[in-house]
Parts: C-alpha cells; structure tokens; sequence
C-alpha cells in the first residue's frame, strides 16, 4: 500500500438505493418538509429501535431540544449527564435555561459512572441523560433504578449507537424518550438530521408541534413558540435507503473493530475498546487509549499516524471544562474525564473500511511502537 494514501477518520457509507430515492423525491416535487419519505423513515426507524412512535428533525442537537421541551424541562431545572460527551448533548439543556450537572465515566465502557448520580440528585432535577459513547450502552439497570427511585425521566442521547443492544434491546428502547442523530459520520446518515423516538404518544404529538412552529387550529394560530427544525423529504429518501441496509452497516462497524481487536491486542499501552457481556458495541468510533505503558504519548502516536496518511481524532474534553459554561458555576472534579480526552483518540472506522486499509492502520502502529522503544 503506498504510503501517499489517505484513510479518512469517518466518511459515509452511500451504496444502496439513496440516489434512486432521492431522484424519485425530486422528480416528485416533494422535496422540502413533506412527502412519503419523512413518514416511512420515522416509521421504519422507530420500528427498528422496538418503539412506537418517530419525530424527526434537522439533527440531533434539534431531537434533544426537542425530547427536553416534550418531556417539560424548564429554565431552573437540572438534568443530570456526563461530563465526558460531545457539547451537542449538553448545549440544548443551557438554551432552555436548565442546568446540566454532570457526573464524571468509568474507564472500562468510557460511559458515566452510575454510582455517581444519586449524589447530584437535588429538588430541582428532572432528568437523567445518558449518553450510549462512541457505540456501547450504558448500564441502563443501575441507571433506570436510580431514576424510578427519585421520579426522574430518563433520556437517551443514543446519536453515536444505532443498532447497539443492552440485554437484547436496541438503543432507543431503553428509556422514557431517544434522540438519535443522523450526521454524515454516524452509522446510518442523512447528512444533517436526526430523531425523537419514544412509546409516550404525548411526548411524541408535542415534539411534532414544536419541530413545525406549533401550528394549530385554526393553521396561523399559535399556541406556543415552535421552531424550524423539520427534516426533508430528500433526507428522509436517503435515510429511508439506509435503513435498509442497517444490519450490514452495524455489522461492518463491529467485523472490522473485531480485526482491529485482533492485530492491535498484543501492543503495550494501547486500550482497546470494551464490550461488556450484557451489551452490543456497534463501534460508531473505534477509539483507543494511550497510556504510560506506550513510547509516545496520544498526540505523538496521532502525529506519527498523520505521517502515514491516517487520519485520526482525539476524545471529546470534557463539558466541565468548556469556556461556554465557565458561567454554570460548575463543581467536582471528573478525573477519569479528564484521563479520557488526554489520552484517548480514535482510529478510522468508516463502514467500508477494507481488511488491507485496517491491517495498513495496525501495521503502522505496530511499526512506530517498535521504532520508539529501539
């Protein structure tokens, strides 16, 4: 393989009937906010996840928005979430107004730490976020309990966990209200979108208001502040092409991080992901962790990889961290957080990656561990 090559981080996976539909939806001038496909995508998909109903949206940070306005959260009350997410999980509940409080990961899974959020519980929290990192669940048990115990709603931020499982059921499934996201690098895309999904019927007819600027009865009269945040018909026939390949798609993400697994395993100092017994990893990044027990440090082994042409990306930095939310007051320390985003980073992981490019990514790590430790 020449060394010249360029391996993407994550680039989309577009080889089914997406063109076909959306040339269909075109030639049918049903090309904006209504049509067959918007309907059939929110059908099929929240069928896949095992639950009754779908809203979709513009994307992802718009399906939190709006699964937080369907469930009632106001300016004053406190969800609780991990530090240790992307800022799109926690920026929907600062713009209405509410405080995220956050509770730091575990290291084996990198997903928050139960044991930690009964201690952030006060009388003005609503909600628990969980966030399915980088494609493996979160222990839904331990959190569920907690959350029936205080009277909490439980949400999913599952935009990084299509088609993952705990104890056999989807992601999606497994709380009171879902959002997915649909960005060009997620399991499954439509470029920009994403999805509310919940079996709460209420939940669901409000979120479908407040996506389409509440219009109500009669059309131009309305009864509270919505917001544009529909998805096109066009998105949908691409997300609607998807999902029928949406098996092959996860399992390509799971096969090569099992061929990831396999080469890189034996190297000192390098992490791998985990995959817990109760759970299915669908690997949406295959993100590893440079310790002292590796030659270089994660940005050294990133830069090294660069060279070769591969293309990598560092862990998010953690929410109590961010300059945005320095007027939160934030408190506690997230150590583990902290541990992750200095010396984690994931390799490429597109669906289409081949066996060659993935044993090319291993051999060049192989190769810069050898060369450092001479």
């Amino acid at each position: 393989m020449s060394q010249k090559i360029f391996i993407p981080v994550c680039e989309p996976t577009l080889c089914g009937k997406e063109l076909e539909y959306v040339t269909e939806a075109i030639n049918s001038g049903w090309i904006s906010s209504a049509g067959k496909y918007i309907e059939d995508f929110e059908k099929k998909f929240s069928a896949y996840c095992g639950v009754k109903y779908g809203v979709s949206c513009s994307n992802g940070t718009k399906a939190i928005h709006l699964a937080l306005l369907a469930i009632g959260i106001k300016a004053g009350d406190e969800v609780i979430i991990p530090s240790f997410t992307m800022i799109g999980s926690c920026n929907p509940i600062v713009q209405i107004g509410a405080k995220p409080v956050f509770v730091d990961s575990e290291l084996k899974t990198w997903n928050m730490d139960a044991t930690q959020i009964e201690e952030k519980i006060t009388a003005r929290t609503k909600a628990i976020m969980v966030v399915h990192i980088y494609g493996h669940p979160v222990d839904m048990d331990a959190v569920l309990k907690i959350a029936r115990k205080h009277n909490l709603i439980v949400i999913e931020d599952a935009a990084e966990a299509h088609g993952a499982e705990y104890k056999g059921r989807k992601t999606g499934s497994l709380a009171d209200i879902a959002c997915f996201s649909f960005y060009a690098n997620k399991i499954i895309t439509t470029g920009e979108g994403g999805m509310v999904v919940t079996n709460n019927e209420k939940w669901a007819d409000r979120a479908k208001k407040l996506r389409n600027h509440f219009f109500g009865e009669p059309r131009f009269l309305h009864q509270e502040v919505g917001f544009n945040y529909r998805l096109t018909n066009m998105q949908a026939a691409i997300g609607l092409a998807q999902m029928e390949r949406i098996e092959e798609l996860v399992e390509a993400r799971r096969k090569n991080a099992q061929l990831y697994n396999s080469l890189l395993k034996e190297i000192p100092g390098l992490v791998l992901p985990a995959e817990e017994p109760w759970a299915k990893n669908v690997y949406w990044m295959y993100g590893v962790v440079v310790d002292e027990h590796f030659p270089l440090t994660m940005p050294q082994l990133r830069e090294e990889l660069q060279k070769r042409g591969i293309e990598t990306r560092t862990f998010f930095i953690g929410m109590h961290k961010q300059p945005a939310y320095a007027h939160l007051g934030i408190q506690g320390e997230f150590p583990n957080t902290e541990y992750l985003e200095n010396k984690g980073f994931y390799l490429p992981s597109s669906s289409h990656l081949t066996e060659e490019q993935i044993k090319f990514i291993a051999d060049a790590i192989k190769q810069i561990y050898q060369e450092q430790k001479q």
